[in-house]
């Protein structure tokens, strides 16, 4: 089978513009007839495989552009600024991607035989790699389930199962282990960044969030900026902002509520980051994010 195939497979499915929720859980298809804009969102801990078009996804200074028969592995929730670059109404930009359960890979990698990881600093926290024909072939296979819901139940956790073995066994198999090897710097940003996750709207000291994954003051913020892109503050803060961003989006709030949810305790502070994040004040934003939705609508996205 071929890229071809699984562009076939998702267009036929996901026929209209948007990002598409499917009858598979952890598994989305998303499709646009035209380039975006670039927008800032957040990426989770997943695998999305691009079968026709092209993407460009900037994380800090990194900046990667990939396309049909390439894949992109997230191995924790980063803020990027992300953007369509190659679609048209022939050709749209199609893609499918799958999140993973931590919890299962863990598992998974202590049933593997795999090498040792070389001591070296915590990998970025995202990867980009050709996508080998074994995972071509379970990734079509997966889409291709959609057309039998009754097997849905019984197959889909196997092929799951099976595209998470092939990820750890392969190209992207070093950032997976580092993720899921306990004691590991990557590990341990993971866990540190978990917890900011849940705790955003809390003022923390970095230093008590060092303590708490077990490194050093310093040796934590360099391990954070090599697998982020950024320092634990600016993560914070976009972690934060991107939250308002939906609020105000989905519920409905004012901006001076929304900033207070958040964890601010200056509107006019909370404006300022806003614009210099999303290009626009937050009334003006969301206005426009209304009317022409795009990329990373939400708190968390792809």
């Amino acid at each position: 089978m071929s890229i071809e195939t699984l562009a076939q497979d998702i267009g036929r499915i996901a026929r209209n513009d948007g990002d598409h929720t499917t009858g598979i859980p952890r598994l989305s298809l998303h499709r646009r007839s035209v380039r975006t804009e670039p927008m800032p969102c957040i990426y989770g801990l997943g695998l999305a495989v691009v079968a026709q078009g092209g993407k460009q996804v900037t994380l800090g200074e990194q900046v990667l552009t990939y396309g049909a028969g390439q894949s992109l592995l997230i191995t924790a929730d980063l803020p990027v600024v992300a953007h369509v670059t190659r679609a048209d109404l022939a050709h749209p930009f199609l893609c499918m991607f799958l999140s993973l359960d931590a919890s299962a890979l863990v598992q998974l990698a202590a049933g593997l035989d795999l090498p040792p990881l070389p001591r070296e600093p915590a990998p970025r926290a995202i990867s980009l790699s050709a996508l080998d024909a074994s995972l071509l072939d379970a990734a079509i296979r997966l889409v291709q389930l959609l057309d039998e819901p009754a097997l849905v139940a019984t197959l889909a956790p196997l092929i799951q199962q099976e595209i998470m073995v092939r990820l750890l066994c392969g190209p992207h198999g070093p950032y997976l282990r580092h993720l899921v090897s306990a004691g590991s710097p990557s590990n341990q940003i993971a866990q540190a960044m978990a917890w900011l996750t849940q705790n955003y709207v809390h003022d923390v000291l970095m230093d008590e969030l060092a303590a708490r994954v077990h490194m050093s003051p310093s040796t934590f913020r360099l391990h954070f900026r090599h697998v982020t892109g950024m320092s634990p503050l600016q993560y914070q803060k976009q972690l934060r902002l991107q939250q308002a961003r939906h609020l105000m989006l989905y519920q409905a709030l004012d901006a001076g509520s929304t900033a207070a949810r958040v964890g601010y305790e200056s509107a006019s502070q909370f404006s300022r980051d806003y614009s210099r994040l999303f290009g626009a004040p937050p009334q003006r934003d969301i206005k426009r994010m209304r009317h022409q939705p795009g990329e990373g609508v939400g708190a968390s996205s792809f």
